[in-house]
């Protein structure tokens, strides 16, 4: 991997990740752009104890532009975007409407390919490979920033899931403080420790691998599997074999194995339902906390907000109004589904 650090008109940090070097990565951007202004605010909700990000300058941000304006692309035939090249493999920047900015955390926006309408799923394995190394990078150097907690590394795709930019693109939020779904898993490793003497994401690991009915593929470093009580219709959770914190804690072995399994597995999301259009989803690197965070598993959830070919899973009254997940398909029928659709 080679990284070329620039920056963007209004200073923002911009990264080129590249395969090989020698890369021409001068390109200067020349749009006439005032410094971002982001004030986001943290509040603690008294009644849950959870932090709530206050964004309203986030009103603003780009939605749906046309293909021939899209901020994601090169800059090319005279118009300027985002990314200053004519071309790029893998592009890190600072988010022009960032969630999180200043002491509140930071956002960044990684761009997997120059390619419009492509989507992750067409990488090669070599291309993916630098999207990993990418992540990892940015998670190690986020991590050392101060105040930082937490680091998330995810990607959203498909208007379903209120994707405003189709360009095939993920995020990385650097929060001030581990997040709520954290907390819930900090609390459960710390009882499942307390009442077994052993540490709960091993034995979830453990216990899925000898189900087999749930898992989806596996290999030598890495297993995919649909998780007992999963929330969504098709959630499958991708784990190491070995226990680590984070991306960065991942050996070679690992990192080689993983762009194969992770470019199988979404595309068997996107043959799930015979649709010419791809499946929407989120997907979710799970990375433990800077303090406190031993008990924890570094792993990767995936999942769709399809529920069939025709059905979306909204989240109504129980979900969003009591955080009370009503799952309509059975894990065991959702890991069948997708081995079938290999």
């Amino acid at each position: 991997m080679y990284t070329t650090v620039t920056r963007l008109a209004d200073g923002r940090e911009l990264i080129y990740y590249d395969s090989s070097p020698g890369r021409d990565r001068t390109a200067q951007d020349r749009r006439p752009l005032d410094r971002v202004e982001s004030t986001p605010e943290l509040r603690r909700d008294p009644a849950t104890g959870d932090w709530v990000t206050i964004a309203a300058h986030r009103q603003t941000r780009t939605y749906h532009p046309p293909a021939d304006a899209c901020p994601l692309c090169p800059s090319r035939d005279g118009r300027q975007s985002e990314i200053p090249a004519a071309d790029y493999e893998v592009a890190v920047f600072e988010n022009r409407f960032p969630s999180l900015s200043g002491a509140a955390g930071r956002c960044e926006v990684v761009c997997f390919t120059p390619e419009h309408g492509a989507g992750f799923a067409d990488l090669t394995p070599g291309r993916a490979r630098l999207v990993l190394d990418a992540w990892t990078d940015r998670t190690a150097a986020l991590s050392a920033r101060p105040g930082v907690a937490q680091v998330y590394c995810f990607e959203n795709r498909g208007a379903e899931i209120g994707v405003t930019l189709p360009h095939p693109h993920g995020q990385i939020y650097a929060f001030t403080t581990p997040t709520p779904r954290t907390a819930k898993h900090l609390a459960a490793a710390a009882a499942h420790r307390a009442a077994t003497g052993r540490n709960l994401f091993e034995d979830l690991l453990a216990g899925a691998r000898a189900a087999t009915e749930r898992v989806v593929l596996a290999g030598e470093h890495w297993t995919a599997f649909v998780p007992y009580a999963a929330r969504w219709p098709y959630e499958v959770h991708l784990h190491p074999h070995r226990r680590v914190p984070d991306l960065t804690r991942l050996d070679e072995a690992e990192r080689a194995e993983f762009p194969g399994l992770y470019l199988d597995l979404l595309r068997r999301f996107d043959r799930l339902f015979g649709l010419p259009e791809p499946t929407p989803y989120i997907s979710a690197w799970h990375q433990a906390p800077l303090t406190g965070g031993e008990e924890l598993a570094l792993h990767l959830e995936l999942f769709t907000v399809r529920r069939t070919a025709d059905k979306l899973k909204y989240l109504a009254g129980t979900e969003s109004g009591m955080d009370a997940f009503m799952n309509d398909v059975a894990p065991e029928t959702a890991a069948r589904r997708l081995r079938e659709a290999g």
